[in-house]
């Protein structure tokens, strides 16, 4: 008999399945977390700036957020709850309207759990539009990323995703997204006018879908005009718009939600998950439009949508949005992102790379997915964890909020001078934050 492999990575080629994806390019195995560090089983220390791909925004373990969670397991508070009510989830909901939804005009907004992950909370939606207009066609757009279940795959752009489906995938139209042509050239900003427009010979849609900032699709970011025509189009054939801020949401773009500086869009319903229980817990919420909330009651269900536990986390988590400290730090790391990527880019030979996205969820795209590749594998062996997007042309970068600016300084030389030695360039800066307060 052959001798079992006793490494360290061994147990997971043994018994796990194939379909793992991020430990492949990660091949180590992690022990602790706090902030924005990550340790593995040797001790070596890395810089998590992939944050559960969104799932941290405030940084692995927050203490406060922990304690909170710690405190209610003491106290013996139910942990699942299917949809029973319990002090938890109403302490959240109270907090999370009056801290978030009334704050930004969406008071007349009510709250579906739909279950833990955020592709259950684009099912509900599509369902529900589907529902409240008795249509079935819905528009999404080249580049989404919705979910791997199979209404959310649906409008899903990866080929990869797509082909694992094994039924035809229907009832979604795909147009070019708001900042980038389609893989025929065809211009974002006609082809909804041709699809939606007065001339239109296609049944009107149940809903648009869309994403503000997209973040496997490679953090192409909608223009405002786009989005309030996407608006316009959909009051004119009665369709409801779904935001998915799933990624971008919950203050990874500068503000709770991505689309607060495009008042225009006013959603109808809203995808929610990832770091909206603050400490990566699993959660999702669709937001719906008070009006067009018809579900029967039990119409659509799930076992772990009464998870108290990321209940109580995700009522911590809004501390941070009663601090103006916070939020001021949030604005000031994402203008230093910016700032910092654009002084890569000034200093790489033209066409190399650009920077995209929008605050704390920004990268570099590179023209050749090999140089994004190779500066990734580079950062990881410099002990910085990040992750590429966009058919691999992205290096997304979305490090926690309460990262300080002295350590993203740090942090941003150190991406700057991989960039050099791994893609040919032109000569470094002193430092590539240079310019950042």
């Amino acid at each position: 008999m052959a001798e079992t492999d006793r490494s360290p990575l061994a147990v997971f080629e043994r018994h796990e399945s194939n379909v793992r994806s991020y430990c492949r390019d990660f091949p180590v195995v992690f022990e602790r977390a706090a902030g924005h560090h990550l340790w593995d089983s040797t001790g070596r220390r890395y810089v998590d700036l992939l944050c559960g791909a969104g799932a941290l925004n405030y940084g692995h373990n927050p203490t406060k957020i922990v304690d909170r969670v710690m405190a209610y397991l003491a106290a013996g508070g139910p942990v699942q709850s299917l949809d029973l009510h319990t002090v938890a989830k109403a302490d959240f909901l109270e907090r999370f309207t009056g801290l978030v939804l009334e704050p930004r005009g969406l008071g007349d907004f009510v709250v579906q759990f739909p279950g833990p992950a955020g592709t259950l909370a684009v099912e509900a939606a599509l369902k529900l539009a589907r529902k409240v207009t008795g249509r079935t066609e819905v528009i999404a757009f080249t580049g989404g990323f919705h979910g791997a279940s199979l209404g959310a795959l649906a409008a899903t752009a990866s080929p990869l995703l797509r082909g694992a489906a094994g039924v035809p995938l229907t009832d979604v139209t795909v147009l070019p997204y708001g900042d980038a042509a389609g893989p025929d050239g065809t211009d974002p900003v006609t082809a909804p006018e041709r699809a939606l427009g007065p001339d239109s010979q296609a049944a009107p849609p149940a809903a648009i879908l869309l994403e503000t900032v997209q973040g496997e699709g490679g953090l192409h970011t909608a223009p405002r005009p786009w989005l309030a025509r996407i608006r316009e189009l959909a009051d004119a054939t009665d369709a409801l718009v779904i935001v998915d801020d799933i990624q971008a949401g919950c203050g990874r773009t500068g503000t709770f939600f991505s689309f607060e500086d495009a008042p225009e869009l006013s959603p109808d319903l809203v995808c929610l998950s990832k770091s909206l229980s603050g400490m990566g817990l699993p959660m999702a919420a669709l937001l719906i439009r008070h009006g067009i909330d018809q579900w029967a009651p039990g119409e659509h269900n799930g076992t772990f949508r009464g998870h108290n536990l990321a209940f109580v986390a995700g009522s911590a988590a809004l501390d941070h949005w009663t601090d103006p400290h916070f939020t001021d730090h949030a604005a000031e790391l994402a203008a230093a992102i910016r700032t910092s990527l654009g002084n890569i880019t000034t200093a790489l030979p033209a066409g190399v790379a650009e920077a995209v996205g929008k605050g704390a969820m920004s990268g570099l795209r590179f023209t050749d997915a090999q140089n994004a590749d190779g500066v990734r594998r580079a950062l990881f062996r410099a002990g910085i964890v990040a992750e590429t997007s966009g058919q691999g042309h992205v290096l997304k970068l979305m490090p926690p909020l309460t990262m300080s600016l002295t350590t993203w300084k740090q942090v941003a030389d150190t991406i700057g001078d991989t960039v050099l030695t791994t893609v040919p360039a032109l000569s470094a800066p002193a430092s590539w934050a240079s310019g950042v307060a």
